[in-house]
């Protein structure tokens, strides 16, 4: 079992717990998957799908800033060759000032 917290804490430093939990229940069956459960950021199909998905969907973002931020946390990963879905999507939230919108 993955701890997300944990791999949240590599890249943000006060880690908000509610909304890691509220990542983890949005992707719910998606984590048990060994390829789904992880975000490849050289598939461009896979980036689409977290801007169209998590993005749009759950936070409301437009797609130009959503894909921006996707990128930027790619980016922020870049060292790490596996890069969990809840940790890019907290991330994304993060940078994006939409924390609140995962745990109101």
């Amino acid at each position: 079992m993955v701890d997300y917290i944990d791999d949240v804490k590599k890249y943000a430093s006060n880690v908000n717990a509610a909304a890691v939990d509220a990542i983890v229940k949005y992707c719910g069956i998606a984590l048990k998957g060994k390829d789904s459960q992880f975000v490849s950021m050289t598939d461009p199909a896979e980036v689409k799908r977290v801007v169209d998905g998590f993005c749009a969907k759950k936070l409301g973002m437009a797609a130009g800033p959503a894909e921006a931020a996707v990128r930027a946390a790619g980016e922020k990963m870049k060292a790490d060759r596996t890069k969990h879905r809840v940790t890019v999507y907290y991330l994304v939230a993060e940078a994006t000032g939409n924390l609140g919108k995962l745990t109101g």
